[in-house]
C-alpha cells in the first residue's frame, strides 16, 4: 500500500515508459507517411475514433471499478480479521480459567500465539504467486520490486511460526497444504480437550468456537479473492481496445490537424501519445489493482495489519518489548 500522499509523475513515467515509447512510434509512422509521401488516406474521420474512444472509456471505467471493488474487499476482510483477534485475545483472557495462575497464563499465551501463527500462515499463503499475476510476470512491475521488499518472499514460514507453535505443532503444520486451515483446526481440539477438563465452561466454548467459525469464514473470503482472478474475457477486451484507440487516434487526428494548416499536422504525435498514455494508464492501474495480495505495492498491507494485531494481543497478556509497528519504507510503501 502506498502511504504517501500521492503517487508522484515520476514514478508514473517509467512504470508507463514502454507504452509512451510505443505510443511514439505509433503515432509517428502514419504522421510521417501522411505528411511526406502524401497517403491523404491515412486520415481518417472524427467519428470512428470518438466511437472507438467511448467504448474504450467505459470498458476501462468498468474495470477499474471492479478492480477496486476487489481491494477494497479485501481490505474489509482484514478488518473484520483485526477486530475478530482482539476480540479472540479478550475472550481467552477472561473465559480460560485455571486455579494456578501460572497455568492460567500460560494457557493464555497459548491460544493467543497459535493465532499468531494463524495469522503468519495466512499471510504466507496469500503472497503465493498465481498464473494470472502480473507483479512478477510484467516488466515494469518486476522494476518496480525495486522500491520495496515482499517480507513473505524474504523470510522463511516454518521460521516464523516456531516462535509461535511447539515443535510437535510445527511440524504436523508444515505437512498440511492449507496450514492456516489446520492451524485453526488445533485451536479448535485445544479448546475442546480445554472444555473436557472444565477450565472453558459449555457456554463459553460454544462463544468461542462461534469465533474460530468466523475465522474460517474471513480466511475463505481471502481465499476466493486469491485464488477467482478478475474475469480473464474482461481484461483481455480491455486491453485490446486500449490498443486499438491507440492505433486509431493518430489517424484521427491527422484529419483533425490538417483542418488548420499542413506543417500542424505534427500535432499529432504529441497529442496522440498524451492521449494514449491517459488510457494506457488507466489499464495498468486496474491491472495493478486486481489481485490485492500478489505483492505489489498496492496490495492490502497484511503483514503490518498483522503486526498490529500482534502487538494488540501480546499487550493484553501483560508482555513488555513489544515488537514495533511496521512503517512505509522511504518510498511511502507499507507491505
Amino acid at each position: 500500500m502506498n502511504s504517501g500522499r500521492i503517487y508522484k509523475l515520476q514514478h508514473f513515467i517509467p512504470w508507463t515508459r514502454k507504452k509512451i515509447y510505443y505510443l511514439i512510434v505509433i503515432s509517428a509512422i502514419p504522421t510521417i507517411l501522411y505528411y511526406f509521401f502524401e497517403l491523404k488516406w491515412l486520415a481518417i474521420p472524427w467519428v470512428p475514433v470518438a466511437l472507438v474512444g467511448t467504448a474504450t472509456a467505459f470498458i476501462a471505467g468498468f474495470r477499474n471499478t471492479q478492480t477496486y471493488n476487489r481491494l477494497w474487499e479485501a481490505r474489509q476482510i482484514w478488518g473484520a480479521i483485526v477486530n475478530n483477534s482482539r476480540t479472540w485475545g479478550i475472550l481467552v483472557k477472561d473465559m480460560v480459567r485455571d486455579t494456578e495462575v501460572g497455568a492460567e497464563k500460560s494457557l493464555h499465551r497459548d491460544l493467543i500465539y497459535r493465532h499468531f501463527a494463524w495469522l503468519t500462515a495466512l499471510r504466507f499463503q496469500l503472497r503465493e504467486s498465481r498464473g494470472w499475476e502480473n507483479v512478477k510476470t510484467k516488466s515494469y512491475n518486476r522494476e518496480y520490486l525495486n522500491y520495496y521488499k515482499v517480507p513473505e518472499w524474504e523470510g522463511s514460514l516454518a521460521e516464523e511460526l516456531q516462535n509461535y507453535v511447539t515443535a510437535d505443532e510445527l511440524e504436523y503444520i508444515l505437512k498440511k497444504k492449507n496450514k492456516a486451515a489446520q492451524i485453526l483446526a488445533l485451536q479448535s481440539a485445544r479448546l475442546r480437550d480445554l472444555n473436557q477438563q472444565g477450565k472453558i465452561n459449555d457456554l463459553n466454548y460454544v462463544e468461542m468456537q462461534a469465533l474460530l467459525k468466523e475465522l474460517y469464514d474471513q480466511q475463505g473470503k481471502n481465499e476466493r479473492i486469491k485464488n477467482f482472478p478478475y474475469p480473464r474475457q474482461f481484461a483481455s477486451i480491455n486491453v485490446m481496445f486500449v490498443y486499438l484507440l491507440s492505433i486509431v487516434l493518430p489517424l484521427g487526428f491527422l484529419s483533425e490537424f490538417a483542418k488548420i494548416s499542413a506543417n500542424c499536422v505534427w500535432f499529432t504525435i504529441p497529442i496522440s501519445v498524451i492521449v494514449g498514455w491517459v488510457f494506457f494508464t488507466l489499464e495498468q492501474v486496474g491491472e495493478s489493482s486486481e489481485n490485492p495480495f500478489e505483492g505489489s505495492a498496492n496490495d492490502v498491507p497484511i503483514t503490518s495489519m498483522s503486526r498490529a494485531i500482534e502487538i494488540d494481543l501480546r499487550d493484553m497478556l501483560g508482555e513488555e518489548n513489544l515488537p514495533e509497528p511496521l512503517v512505509a519504507n522511504t518510498n511511502n510503501i507499507l507491505m
